[in-house]
């Protein structure tokens, strides 16, 4: 099998857009559309949603790569590194990796791209990794294969180009990088292609031992708001790790020659889902935020702690809805006092019960 950096028009990538005309037409739609809701929260509402977005993203991109995050250590690892309480320490290494990864490529993303920019994005990923040389680029001999099955009956997806000719390739893509970016002499104009393409490229290379697919998802992120001139307010990896074994199909696909239409269509969409997720987001801060105005005063303490733990969760809801042995749980109250607490909530249109008697349950009505 040939791979698309063996053919000899690698890496003249070419594409055509018009299946996709009408869907990078309502991206930019929904982008407008939610930076007018992200305006519309106070400044800690707007906080509030901003690092949201980056825990989610940080679970999501480690969650496609088979390594799973606790949200409560990545959300203090994220509040800790922007000098907010945090109520919780973690010492997860990984946790507070990733999430200072997450911050690092929000704070840079107008920057040219380096090689000392990738090396400290690796560093900050393989946090935790005792057997990854981190921060540099791979040196093995043996062939950087993609495969999957059991030991004995591996079936390779995809063999990347020898670690001899990383630091080369490397050059090259930063070069096309900066070069494709605004303002660069050859200026992709539209951020979700040129973001699909560099996923694209740089999972081609494969340049680290280990931690190529959050490096590269960092990458378009990085695109992505280079394009909108602000950092941008999505998770990628939480729309692409809801469709992860699509998402492998897609590039194993787009790897096998440079004609990338089909790759860059798919990505798109993923993008165009992804800014979909965060405008709802936004929409739920947003009712959020009003409905805290509303009922703070109605509330006691311990109301007010398991309102704000069910919302901790975000749009998805509180796995389960909220029942009387969890409130007790939760809040240390007795089951009178938390049956009483969730007619209560109940009775002032802040809950919605669900069923009857012992499996009576309840959901926030925003």
């Amino acid at each position: 099998m040939s791979y698309n950096w063996q053919q000899p028009d690698w890496p003249a990538f070419h594409y055509d857009l018009s299946r996709i005309e009408e869907a990078l037409f309502t991206l930019a739609e929904k982008t407008g559309r939610a930076s007018g809701l992200l305006k519309g929260l106070t400044a800690d509402a707007q906080l509030e949603a901003t690092i949201e977005m980056m825990v989610v993203e940080a679970i999501k991109t480690s969650a496609i790569e088979g390594e799973l995050l606790s949200r409560k250590d990545v959300m203090s690892s994220m509040r800790k590194n922007l000098g907010l309480e945090t109520g919780h320490l973690t010492g997860d290494k990984r946790a507070q990796g990733t999430a200072a990864l997450m911050l690092a490529v929000r704070n840079s993303f107008a920057d040219s791209l380096s090689e000392e920019t990738l090396f400290d994005w690796h560093r900050l990923i393989m946090t935790g990794h005792r057997h990854v040389a981190a921060g540099q680029w791979r040196t093995h001999a043996e062939p950087m294969q993609v495969v999957s099955g059991a030991v004995g009956h591996e079936q390779v997806h995809f063999e990347a180009p020898s670690s001899s000719r990383i630091p080369e390739e490397m050059a090259r893509f930063t070069h096309w990088f900066n070069d494709t970016a605004p303002g660069g002499s050859n200026e992709i104009r539209k951020a979700a292609v040129r973001s699909a393409i560099a996923h694209l490229y740089f999972e081609s290379i494969h340049p680290f031992e280990d931690g190529n697919g959050r490096i590269g998802r960092a990458l378009s992120e990085k695109v992505l708001s280079q394009g909108l001139g602000r950092p941008a307010l999505l998770s990628l990896s939480r729309a692409i790790e809801a469709k992860r074994n699509d998402y492998y199909d897609a590039l194993k696909e787009g790897q096998q020659s440079n004609d990338i239409t089909l790759w860059v269509t798919w990505f798109v969409n993923m993008v165009l889902e992804a800014q979909s997720q965060a405008e709802e987001l936004f929409d739920f801060t947003l009712k959020k935020t009003r409905l805290f105005d509303r009922v703070r005063d109605q509330l006691n303490e311990r109301q007010i702690q398991i309102l704000r733990r069910m919302l901790e969760e975000g749009p998805d809801d509180f796995e389960g809805g909220m029942s009387a042995k969890k409130y007790m749980t939760i809040t240390g109250a007795s089951k009178a006092t938390a049956t009483r607490d969730l007619q209560d909530l109940a009775d002032n249109g802040i809950f919605v019960p669900t069923g009857g008697g012992r499996s009576t349950h309840y959901r926030i009505n925003l």
